[in-house]
């Protein structure tokens, strides 16, 4: 979820917040926004280099709800509407325009939000099946079986899915189109692949694609070791996804050794002593489809501006996204021996 406001204004926040390669599609960009200007002026900006973007209207965070964003937006359906309308008219198709929500305390209404979304023009919806209430327990797959009832387009179902049978059992009971898994995927990237948890092959392409991304050209006769600070990757990134990986396979006393390295090196060596693997070279063709694209968004910011009403409040540069810090989430994690299951309350 990119803060849409922070993307248009700040092309600091652009570079961190998305990146893209030739591999990378098909590719949807999500954002958190509350005025048109916002989200049509992000949705704008990043269409060339993506297949779609999602409007999230899902997110229980109390720092978003605070901001008029995600699941609070669904107070507010008209504006909801409006957003969806004002970006299929400005981007065209096959673009794709799509929303992210919970359920509604009142199934009635969450049909209806569906069937307004639908006749705004929306390509698909994403269903948590949950309320902003519920941040833990079982889905309710009752309702998101009347919602993709209620709709002709296609409805993708979340919530609550650790395993590829599921994602199967998911669909089977509801008929959605798709199923969007985050905390399980992050667990276990290979869980779509049936696995019950991360393979060494895995983490074997992990560390290739940290490595590789960290070079500026190819470069054969290169060691393959991770710089201390690579232009292309933060250790921040490098470290948490492993630590999720991870998380089901290492000992309690292995998790509290690795969840709290502090450096490339001293990750890239854990790794090789407990796995065998170290980071290896793409070949040339490989190189090429994986390198971070250049993007260039000249002369893409003017729908932006020439959306933004004289006058209109901004958050200003102390709300754009932090990257370098931590985050309270992980701090806690790596200090004790946790479930992380529930790090990503929107779509557990």
């Amino acid at each position: 979820m990119i803060l849409a406001d922070s993307f248009c204004k700040s092309h600091k926040a652009r570079n961190n917040e998305f990146t893209t390669n030739l591999n990378d599609l098909p590719l949807i960009a999500q954002f958190a926004a509350n005025t048109v200007h916002d989200f049509v002026g992000a949705a704008y900006l990043v269409s060339p280099f993506c297949n779609g973007v999602d409007l999230n209207c899902g997110c229980p965070q109390r720092w978003a709800k605070q901001q008029g964003l995600g699941c609070i937006m669904l107070e507010k359906p008209e504006l909801i509407y409006d957003l969806v309308r004002q970006c299929r008219n400005s981007v065209a198709k096959p673009f794709t325009v799509s929303v992210k929500m919970r359920l509604k305390k009142e199934l009635r209404k969450s049909v209806e939000v569906c069937q307004q979304l639908e006749k705004c023009g929306v390509s698909f919806l994403a269903m948590h099946g949950r309320t902003p209430d519920q941040l833990t327990g079982d889905v309710n797959t009752q309702a998101l079986a009347q919602i993709v009832d209620s709709v002709q387009i296609p409805v993708v179902a979340n919530g609550g899915v650790k395993s590829l049978k599921e994602c199967v059992d998911l669909q089977e009971i509801t008929k959605c189109k798709g199923v969007m898994v985050a905390n399980g995927l992050l667990t276990n990237p290979t869980l779509f692949t049936g696995t019950a948890t991360t393979t060494t092959d895995c983490i074997q392409r992990w560390l290739n694609i940290c490595y590789n991304t960290t070079l500026d050209s190819k470069d054969i006769y290169k060691t393959p070791t991770i710089q201390e600070k690579p232009s292309n990757l933060t250790f921040q990134c490098f470290h948490h996804h492993l630590v999720f990986m991870l998380e089901k396979i290492l000992s309690k006393q292995e998790k509290r050794i690795f969840n709290n390295l502090q450096n490339f090196g001293d990750v890239i060596l854990f790794i090789k002593e407990k796995f065998g693997v170290v980071p290896q070279l793409f070949d040339n063709d490989e190189f090429e489809q994986t390198r971070i694209l250049d993007l260039d968004y000249a002369n893409r910011g003017d729908v932006y501006l020439d959306l933004k009403p004289d006058g209109a409040m901004d958050r200003g540069a102390d709300f754009l996204y932090d990257y370098s810090s931590e985050g309270k989430y992980f701090k806690n994690k790596v200090q004790d021996d946790c479930d992380w299951s529930d790090i990503f309350l929107e779509n557990g």
